[in-house]
């Protein structure tokens, strides 16, 4: 149960928007299996000038198109099944006009007690929820 944070410069329609969030949902389903349902996205446009997104010295040049994309779930997937979703996210935005070079992915893995889907409780804890399977 990924959730999904996701910051792009203001310009893009909600259309786009709606079809950037459902492209990387497309590729997280794809991938790692998870119910569909499982859809937690947070998209956040910003002002020119305050998203900054370099090459990291790899020798190319991002536009303002960036996408940068932050994955919070569980650990325990293999290293191979993480680059598998970083390809599949590039795959499915690229479908959508967004170029290689602009889709920066951070990974963040954490622990089923991380977790509260409301009212106050860690449900993959007490059971309300049953831990996915990886």
């Amino acid at each position: 149960m990924p959730l999904v944070r996701i910051d792009v410069n203001l310009g893009r329609s909600p259309a786009e928007l709606q079809s950037l969030s459902q492209g990387i949902h497309d590729a997280i389903l794809a991938e790692y299996g998870i119910p569909e349902r499982d859809y937690f996205h947070i998209l956040t446009e910003h002002p020119l000038g305050q998203i900054f997104a370099q090459d990291a010295g790899l020798g190319f040049e991002r536009t303002s198109d960036v996408v940068m994309i932050q994955i919070f779930t569980q650990g325990g997937r293999s290293q191979e099944a993480k680059q598998a979703l970083f390809a599949a996210v590039a795959a499915r935005l690229a479908e959508r006009g967004v170029g290689g070079e602009n889709v920066f992915i951070g990974y963040v893995e954490n622990t089923p007690g991380d977790w509260s889907f409301g009212f106050g409780r860690a449900q993959y804890v007490t059971g309300e929820l049953a831990v996915p399977k990886k």
